[in-house]
């Protein structure tokens, strides 16, 4: 089978890989569609991000839907040709963190395309998937590009989730890639009345403005596009900060209502903070990171139609044009989510 598999910043190859036999437990997924994710891209440009460093060629990919072909013994709940979304977390769910419900935390996590730990965690960018059970959640009634679209969507709704009760608050999104226009759908559904979103990208803000938010912002049109907003020590309740720029970061904290809640997505490294100003409006500071859960309640809500993520699916591009994909993808004035169709 093909397989798309990183060695080296810029150094992306398709090749054979060969697959062992079918687990009990397991399940034979017949690839559809993956899409590009930024930790793929930080993989492609720089071989890596942060401590984080290639060693060893690795298996890209972790947001990825396609067909059940084959089950392995003792699995239940999914049938030969269902269509699953397919959770690249597998928490080892006997560490403390899984013990206690967090297995987002998992001390041995095994997630899909991570060079954290060595021998890296191959990806699942390749034409036949061994995945178990527990990852597949079946999205009957999808597209393939819509169920491959679960695993960000769920990384906005464990966002949501940690930032508390949104019904009627007012929300500052800043950065409108694929993870920041979710994050713009996510707080919607949870019940968020004012959503403003701030890029640099003309392209992202649009579609921003297609996911539903309220107002947009290009701050590439002046440093203080925001000041209106800080009138009254600030005026949003809720920022999902999704850059990992520290600018972006001052400028919505700046903005921020006293005792609002500072949700960080972006990783961009570490970042300084205004902490005169975080104290004195008493703000949280709050991390998110992955998901676990709520990967289930992403294909829910996009099943049930109560979320649309077809419109940021900008490209889809077949498997033998996988490098086209991934520098498609780097391109903010052209794309959103890229994807690439292994069938």
């Amino acid at each position: 089978m093909r397989a798309i598999v990183i060695h080296e910043a810029k150094d992306l190859r398709i090749e054979e890989r060969t697959l062992g036999g079918l687990e009990p437990g397991q399940v034979e997924v017949k690839l559809a569609v993956g899409g590009v994710c930024g930790s793929d891209l930080h993989y492609y440009n720089h071989g890596g991000f942060g401590p984080i460093k290639l060693r060893e060629p690795m298996v890209l990919g972790h947001e990825v839907s396609g067909h059940v072909q084959a089950l392995g013994q003792g699995v239940t709940g999914l049938q030969v040709g269902d269509l699953v979304s397919v959770s690249p977390s597998r928490p080892c769910n006997a560490c403390t963190y899984c013990l206690e419900g967090r297995q987002n935390h998992c001390e041995n996590m095994r997630f899909y395309g991570s060079a954290m730990p060595f021998p890296h965690i191959q990806g699942a960018f390749q034409e036949i998937l061994h995945a178990d059970a527990a990852q597949c959640i079946v999205a009957n009634g999808l597209s393939v590009g819509e169920a491959a679209m679960a695993e960000p969507l769920a990384v906005t709704l464990h966002a949501t989730r940690r930032a508390g009760d949104m019904l009627g608050k007012t929300v500052l999104v800043t950065g409108c890639g694929p993870i920041g226009c979710l994050a713009i759908l996510s707080a919607r559904a949870a019940g968020a009345a004012t959503i403003v979103a701030t890029d640099l990208s003309k392209n992202a803000l649009a579609h921003a403005s297609a996911a539903g938010a309220d107002v947009t912002i290009n701050m590439a049109d002046s440093d203080d596009a925001l000041a209106p907003y800080n009138q009254g020590k600030g005026r949003f309740d809720v920022m999902f900060e999704c850059t990992g720029v520290p600018q972006a970061l001052a400028a919505g904290i700046a903005a921020m209502r006293p005792r609002g809640i500072v949700m960080q997505l972006g990783l961009g490294g570490d970042m300084n903070l205004p902490m005169m100003q975080l104290t004195a409006k008493e703000l949280d500071l709050r991390g998110s990171f992955r998901f676990h859960e709520e990967f289930a309640t992403a294909v829910h809500l996009m099943v049930s139609g109560h979320i649309d993520v077809k419109p940021l699916i900008s490209h889809t591009l077949p498997l033998g044009k996988a490098v086209e994909a991934f520098d498609l993808a780097c391109d903010r004035n052209q794309a959103m989510k890229t994807h690439i169709a292994f069938s």
